[in-house]
């Protein structure tokens, strides 16, 4: 079993989850997603819905 995961929310890559114990330790790739830096989830899924609801934040500042 990998210990780590690329997150991508619409084709994008948001960054890396790496198993740190039972939880999942996020990286940011890029600076739209450095609020979840070192933040810590109890599964992908949850890293991945965290993601996906930075990218809508961050969506009108891309307009």
């Amino acid at each position: 079993m990998s210990d780590a995961y690329v997150i991508e929310v619409h084709s994008r890559t948001a960054g890396i989850v790496v198993r740190e114990g039972r939880n999942y330790c996020f990286f940011a790739s890029h600076h739209d997603f450095n609020s979840l830096e070192r933040q810590e989830f109890g599964s992908l899924v949850a890293a991945q819905k965290a993601a996906t609801r930075c990218a809508k934040e961050a969506r009108p500042r891309l307009q």
